[in-house]
């Protein structure tokens, strides 16, 4: 696709799967000059790109920032003018949790032209990926997505703990490995039973998939004797208890395993 004006697109590359990728996904993938992605984006994502196409990491996790977000949007802004097809690749969706707002009223302020391409959200597919579905009509009929990380800049946290705690039936926190002591805490101290089933799941909808089970008031220790770290889903609710039945993906014959194909680098991709 031949272009005469720059432009970015906020795409959400998805949880890890990369097939889980949208079609429009793909589409802008493949028109794309330069690519600017995180952590949490596949690699084979960045397969759909041209061979020309530049890609730039800038990825971040708590406390390990390639570069700051002021610098990420500058970058942006570098790229776009140059009458770039500007991809900001990042994992989930960019609205949930993603820092793709902040980033786009960046750009809604430089008018650069923009537009928001969503992504399967890690808060829907990993759970699914783990056998745990948010809502079920005799179980839960709501469910809350809460952050359990933070701005570094704040002083205070904006969670209402009294509400959170018994407000919806499932809850579900994004990056809460980390904190996920005082998270229970305050669960516990703010009316939810310690005995609540409770899980974790890391590197959901890869091969990578791990899954701790326990209780609110438990949790957190078997993270810590477990060696649990990011990135990693926590879900709070009785929708826990479906795993046993609907664990499809662990379930699956060559879940896990890493298999050699002793052909060439083109060989090896058609098999």
């Amino acid at each position: 696709m031949s272009h005469t004006a720059g432009k970015v697109y906020l795409l959400g590359g998805g949880p890890g799967d990369p097939e889980l990728l949208t079609i429009k996904g793909l589409e802008i993938l493949r028109m794309a000059d330069v690519v600017l992605y995180d952590n949490l984006s596949s690699n084979k994502l960045l397969q759909h790109c041209s061979k020309d196409c530049e890609k730039i990491y800038v990825g971040k996790r708590a406390g390990k920032h390639i570069l700051p977000q002021d610098e990420i949007n500058k970058l942006l802004l570098k790229k776009v003018k140059n009458n770039n097809i500007v991809v900001r690749l990042k994992g989930g969706d960019p609205f949930v949790f993603g820092r793709g707002s902040e980033e786009a009223l960046f750009l809604s302020k430089k008018n650069i032209p923009f537009e928001i391409i969503p992504g399967i959200s890690a808060g829907i597919a990993v759970p699914a990926y783990a056998g745990i579905p948010l809502t079920h009509r005799n179980t839960a009929v709501s469910a809350a997505f809460i952050t359990g990380h933070e701005s570094d800049e704040k002083s205070n946290s904006d969670i209402n703990w009294e509400k959170i705690s018994t407000g919806a039936d499932t809850l579900v926190f994004f990056m809460g490995v980390k904190n996920l002591k005082s998270i229970t805490t305050n669960l516990i101290k703010n009316k939810r039973s310690g005995n609540t089933p409770a899980v974790l799941i890391q590197n959901g909808t890869t091969s990578r998939q791990r899954v701790l089970k326990g209780r609110l008031k438990d949790i957190a220790e078997k993270a810590e004797k477990e060696k649990f770290y990011p990135p990693a889903l926590f879900i709070v609710g009785d929708v826990v208890g479906f795993r046993e039945e609907l664990n499809w993906f662990e379930s699956k014959p060559l879940f896990g395993r890493r298999i050699s194909v002793t052909r060439s680098r083109t060989q090896a991709s058609k098999m």
